[in-house]
């Protein structure tokens, strides 16, 4: 008897950059495992993965099912104009955005076949029945290093420790706040160094000029943030809106303290005072509280680190998310009903 065709499942990333979903997406096709034929479409992913043509999408799915998991609304339009095309073809799609859709996000995701939140408060505002399936991260990506300070000084920034935000720099994602409470600790500890690593776009380009970064550091967007995840010993998230925070469970991963303001998700991932801390979203004097206790003790902070790591190894694993996808996947084109926790963990469904 011959051998069954492995399901087809295509991951879309119709973006201009290699973004953090970008990464992501490599991360969870190459770790699909068996019955699952990964493939991705998309100029901005890595050129090494398995890729397959949209001409090969449509003829496949006329005859067998595929499986079109797309993670931004032009994806998912993608998606459905393609299963108009060819029947076979299957739309899996992911929220990545917090807060309420927009009436033409919603209009889009009910025509889909199964929907993905990444946490629950996320799927709250999606009325449509949901399954939530949380991110995970390759721990062998993001892992701690023998040695964090120096780790720190191959990084070139002096001092023996760091403490820093990553990711786009914007007014939302709340660097003004980070830039308020660190700058007066920098003055008093001469061991600490402050950076602000990521992409600033041309619109945002004179609010990050008119902030008074000195003596802090601003790192343009490097190809591979995990060596500053290995060498900076506290991360910051100050986002005032976010909706899933990868940067977190990274440096998590990677042993750094945590210090993210208190977003609906955030307590989810983080224990308060046990592996990162919690603040309230937009207070700079809390967060300069923290900040001030765990610059004095860095001894703390390592220690919350290692236990955020063992954190995310236990519950935020690439291939726990990439097994329950998995489960969703076959679910959907069997014609059973879409999975729940007993099948993978970390999968539950609501509707």
């Amino acid at each position: 008897m011959p051998t069954p065709r492995p399901l087809l499942v295509v991951h879309p990333h119709f973006h201009g950059r290699r973004t953090g979903v970008t990464r992501h997406v490599e991360s969870v096709v190459l770790r699909l495992g068996p019955r699952i034929d990964g493939r991705v479409v998309g100029a901005s992913v890595d050129p090494a993965l398995p890729r397959i043509s949209m001409a090969e999408v449509v003829a496949r799915g006329r005859e067998e099912p595929v499986v079109w998991h797309a993670h931004r609304n032009n994806e998912l339009a993608a998606g459905l104009a393609l299963r108009r095309l060819a029947p076979c073809i299957r739309v899996i799609w992911t929220r990545h955005a917090a807060g309420r859709a927009s009436p033409s996000t919603r209009l889009l995701s009910r025509q889909a076949d199964h929907r993905v939140a990444l946490t629950e408060e996320s799927a709250s505002y999606l009325k449509s029945p949901r399954t939530v399936i949380p991110h995970g991260v390759d721990t062998q990506r993001f892992s701690p290093p023998p040695d964090r300070e120096a780790a720190w000084r191959e990084l070139g920034v002096g001092g023996r420790f760091g403490v820093g935000v990553v990711g786009r720099i914007r007014p939302a994602k709340g660097q003004a706040d980070f830039v308020a409470a660190v700058r007066p600790l920098l003055e008093a500890r001469s061991e600490w160094r402050g950076v602000l690593l990521g992409r600033v776009k041309r619109r945002h380009r004179r609010w990050l000029d008119r902030l008074p970064l000195e003596p802090l550091r601003h790192v343009a967007e490097v190809p591979e943030v995990a060596p500053w995840y290995r060498g900076l010993t506290v991360v910051v998230q100050p986002s005032r809106s976010e909706g899933f925070s990868l940067v977190a469970l990274e440096a998590m991963a990677s042993g750094c303290c945590v210090v993210a303001a208190a977003l609906p998700h955030f307590p989810g991932l983080i224990e308060h005072g046990r592996d990162g801390f919690l603040y309230p979203p937009g207070k700079v004097d809390a967060l300069r509280d923290v900040l001030g206790e765990l610059m004095d003790d860095p001894a703390r902070a390592r220690r919350l680190g290692k236990a955020a790591t063992r954190r995310v190894r236990e519950r935020f694993g690439i291939d726990r998310e990439a097994a329950a996808l998995r489960a969703l996947y076959l679910a959907s084109v069997s014609g059973g009903p879409e999975p729940n926790g007993a099948v993978a963990e970390g999968l539950s469904s609501t509707g």
